[in-house]
Formats: C-alpha cells, sequence, structure tokens
C-alpha cells in the first residue's frame, strides 16, 4: 500500500475540518442543536420544527463545494465505473445513519466532542465497518 502524495491536502483536509467543527460549535451555542446532518436532513423533509435553520445548513452542506472551487480549491474525480458503487454506498450510509440513530457528523464530530459513551460506541462501529468494508471491496474483491 502507497500512498497518493500528489492528493495529500493535510491544509485543506485540516481547514475542512475546523470548518465543520466551527459549524458544530455556532449552532450548539446559537440554537442548542447538535449538528447532525442526517438529523437536519430528515426533520427537514419529513417534518418538525424549526425548519428554518435545517433549510439553511443543508444549502451550506450543498453549496460548500462550489464555494471551495470558487476559492481556487480542485475536487476529486470519481472513477466513471465508481459512480454506482458511490450511489449503492450512499443508499447504505444513509440506511446505517437510520439503524445507528446518527451519522459521523452528529455522533463523531459531536457526540465525542460531548464524551458520549453512546456516540463512541457509535463512530467505532463506523470506522471499524468502513475499514472492513474496503478491505473487503478492494483487497479481496477488487471492484473498486
Amino acid at each position: 500500500m502507497s500512498i497518493d502524495w500528489a492528493a495529500f491536502t493535510p491544509w485543506q483536509s485540516l481547514l475542512g475540518g475546523a470548518l465543520i467543527g466551527l459549524a458544530a460549535v455556532v449552532l450548539l451555542v446559537v440554537n442548542g442543536r447538535v449538528f447532525g446532518i442526517s438529523g437536519i436532513l430528515t426533520t427537514s423533509l419529513f417534518g418538525g420544527g424549526q425548519r428554518s435553520w435545517r433549510i439553511a445548513a443543508l444549502i451550506g452542506v450543498l453549496v460548500s463545494p462550489w464555494v471551495y472551487m470558487a476559492l481556487g480549491g480542485q475536487m476529486p474525480q470519481a472513477h466513471p465505473r465508481a459512480i454506482s458503487v458511490l450511489i449503492i454506498a450512499g443508499l447504505l450510509v444513509g440506511f446505517g445513519s437510520a439503524l445507528g440513530s446518527g451519522c459521523t457528523s452528529g455522533h463523531g464530530v459531536c457526540g465525542i466532542s460531548r464524551l458520549s459513551g453512546r456516540s463512541m460506541i457509535a463512530t467505532l462501529s463506523f470506522m471499524i465497518t468502513g475499514f472492513a468494508t474496503v478491505y473487503l471491496f478492494r483487497h479481496l474483491l477488487g471492484i473498486i
């Protein structure tokens, strides 16, 4: 296994992580809400109070890649055959988020920072499942 040094972006990754953390802190301080994207999406689509801030958060998530590109950043290009894999993976992540009562932003970013035992177990489960999936599909099956 080797690192693709041309795609290694520590400064962009650090800035992105800091901005996600800042957004989570601002939402918690201003609104008293956890920045869990799956919960925000679900309550925006299927009802729930205070819909305006949820819609604004979702718009921010959807618009941020274009803002990044407008500032000179480049988005990674997906391999053409991987598009179907990405769609299936996205659906599985959505199912897993519902099954785990939250996603990596809710459990991993916000829950762990609040020392939630449930979030620590959920995040550990996400990570182990992700490692096992990559190992299975990339190294054993050679699909991606």
